[in-house]
């Protein structure tokens, strides 16, 4: 027995010579415990069939028996993962924590297709005042939509176009007419406006041509009532003879071949229906330049700037009581239409209920159109004139006395250019 002692010797694999059997790196290999192996065949060197146990110490005589090394296994490498996005935006088929239990089984999880996502829809939804002011607008609307169409119906219509026209012309023209008729004006109303005359009559004391362009302003062209004119079927006569002797047809038909525009719109309002709008909208704002004292026209007026009411209005349009008579009178008329459309159509009529339908009632009843003729059209001619209007008078060569009274001569040179330019 050596020096180390039984419990050394025992611990440790010894070779025959009683030494320690190192391993590779010289270190003595520990013995392991006794465990029971099942007995393989083979013969020993006792010739018994069968062998020691490995790793037991050999009996004298006897080969040592070494333990079977286990084969060496190629072990793979570890699997390279990608790296999982830390945040993926939830889908309807993706469960939640499913990355997480990813990285902890050690799958490997392929990134999903990213979904396309939709612009969110946005939706103005108005709140507190502007929703007021909303509801104000549509209330606005429907009220102004009805109230056209209300009007469209109240329209006076009449067969204003003769049975054949001249060649169309360029734009729009309106023929507009003011009748000196005193019909169904009472004794009373005739006094407080002035009238006087034949009750009945049929002439008129205003007749113009409102030129709508494709693009630019409008032009508002006066035919003094007087002009010395051929009237087809009738002869040289004053223009507003056709009025009187073949009504609106008659006096379209004579407008059209002395200018050679065409007419493509119709609107007459009479001597009451003018009051009656004036008032309806609380007076307009004349600019005499200069004072007009007119009994038959019941008018007496001083100069400068100031608004009035209806019968001073028609007064004012109807005097010739000035030096220049009926030129300075068409002068006027179109200061009054520009100025009572700029009123009908401005935001204190239109937002006063209390003025507004009492003004749209006025037009209803006051205007005569032709029977093609539509309330959307009359809003047509005030929106135009609301963008400003070129005014001008049919030029004048003279005056002249003739079988039927003093006449109006136009000069031919400068009314035709005038014509033309407007086709």
């Amino acid at each position: 027995m050596t020096s180390e002692g039984p419990s050394f010797r025992d611990e440790y694999v010894r070779g025959p010579d009683g030494k320690p059997i190192l391993d590779r790196y010289g270190r003595p290999v520990r013995r392991r415990p006794a465990q029971r192996r099942p007995r393989t065949s083979g013969t020993g060197a006792s010739g018994t069939g069968t062998s020691a146990a490995p790793g037991t110490p050999p009996r004298p005589g006897q080969p040592r028996v070494y333990p079977p090394q286990r084969p060496q296994v190629s072990r793979p490498e570890p699997t390279r993962y990608e790296p999982v996005p830390a945040v993926r935006p939830s889908t309807s088929n993706q469960q939640p924590g499913r990355v997480g239990q990813a990285r902890q089984q050690g799958t490997y999880l392929a990134p999903s297709p990213q979904p396309q996502r939709r612009m969110p829809r946005v939706r103005v939804r108005p709140s507190g005042c502007l929703s007021g002011a909303v509801w104000a607008l549509v209330i606005a609307l429907v009220l102004a939509l009805a109230s056209i169409i209300w009007v469209d119906t109240k329209l006076n219509r009449t067969d204003a176009f003769p049975s054949q026209h001249v060649a169309n012309t360029a734009g729009t023209n309106w023929l507009l007419v003011g009748s000196d008729s005193r019909e169904g004006l009472t004794d009373e109303e005739a006094a407080r406006l002035g009238t006087g005359g034949d009750i009945g009559s049929m002439r008129t004391d205003t007749i113009m041509v409102l030129h709508l362009p494709l693009r630019g302003k409008a032009t508002l062209m006066s035919i003094p009532r007087d002009s010395y004119v051929n009237i087809p079927g009738y002869g040289q006569d004053k223009i507003n003879a056709a009025f009187s002797v073949g009504g609106a047809p008659l006096l379209t038909q004579t407008v059209e071949q002395a200018t050679g525009l065409r007419i493509n719109h119709y609107a007459e309002i009479g001597m009451a229906g003018l009051a009656n709008v004036v008032d309806s909208v609380g007076g307009i704002q004349v600019c005499p330049t200069e004072a007009i004292d007119d009994p038959l026209a019941n008018l007496n007026i001083q100069a400068g700037c100031q608004t009035v009411d209806g019968p001073t209005a028609l007064g004012y349009v109807r005097t010739r009581h000035t030096a220049n008579g009926d030129l300075d009178r068409v002068a006027r008329q179109r200061e009054f239409f520009a100025a009572l459309v700029d009123k009908i159509t401005s935001a204190s009529t239109i937002a006063n209920p209390f003025r507004f339908w009492p003004t749209v009632n006025s037009i209803a009843g006051s205007f005569t159109v032709n029977k093609n003729d539509h309330a959307w059209h009359l809003l047509r001619v005030g929106l135009a004139m609301r963008g400003g209007v070129d005014t001008v008078t049919v030029p004048v060569g003279g005056f002249e006395d003739t079988d039927v009274g003093s006449v109006v001569l136009w000069d031919d040179t400068a009314a035709q250019q005038l014509f033309d330019s407007l086709k």
